[in-house]
């Protein structure tokens, strides 16, 4: 199912600070992303992973959509964590829960589906090795590794997404500046190596920027 706008509205009521308000409802709005993972893993029964989970979006859409398996969120931002923690008591959804912690240095124990959203370019290409690896290891048979990410070419596109990275540094809504995009063929060498059947393709939507959506599959 897609959501309604009143449904979104109600994503969006759960945030306690206006700034988080008002960007979740243009979010929710506005990101295919959200829809994507839905169409990949929003039917199943297996537990979902989400890495780099911010205030916990993707919780709240799945559970709208009707997604009732336990969702573990994780992110390095203890702020982002605790609105997080709170939206979901506000909310009264079970299944869901959210830590803070640095996925350089580790992951929940988990098995199941993984999803890893625009977080990959914080972090240099070995770090990004390391964290492909330990999330493949803990996607389940049958389960997936969905991720969304820019991808570093030399369209117009990943210069625009360059400068709104940027941006969300400067306006500290993230905490680091951007260090290293992957390629396409990071991915396909990677996930393949753990096991994985990779497919790449553009996750554009209405956005300017050189978004793709990778899904590896066990």
């Amino acid at each position: 199912m897609t959501p309604s706008p009143a449904q979104l509205e109600n994503i969006a009521a759960l945030c306690d600070r206006r700034w988080d308000f008002f960007y979740t409802r243009s979010k929710l709005a506005s990101d295919p992303v959200y829809e994507a993972v839905v169409r990949e893993i929003g039917h199943s029964d297996l537990p979902v992973l989400d890495i780099g989970c911010g205030i916990g979006l993707l919780a709240h859409y799945l559970r709208t959509c009707g997604h009732e398996a336990p969702i573990t969120g994780f992110d390095y931002d203890s702020r982002k964590i605790s609105s997080a923690e709170a939206m979901a008591i506000k909310s009264g959804r079970q299944g869901l829960a959210f830590s803070a912690g640095d996925a350089r240095t580790g992951l929940p124990d988990f098995t199941g589906h993984v999803v890893i959203l625009d977080i990959l370019q914080f972090f240099t290409q070995p770090e990004q090795d390391t964290l492909l690896h330990a999330a493949a290891a803990r996607v389940a048979p049958g389960g997936k590794l969905v991720i969304r990410t820019g991808l570093r070419d030399e369209s117009r596109r990943f210069k625009i997404t360059v400068a709104g990275d940027y941006l969300a540094k400067i306006t500290f809504w993230m905490k680091a500046a951007p260090v290293c995009y992957p390629d396409a063929e990071q991915f396909r060498q990677v996930l393949s190596a753990a096991g994985l059947k990779v497919e790449i393709s553009p996750l554009w939507g209405g956005t300017p920027f050189n978004n793709h959506l990778i899904v590896a599959q066990r």
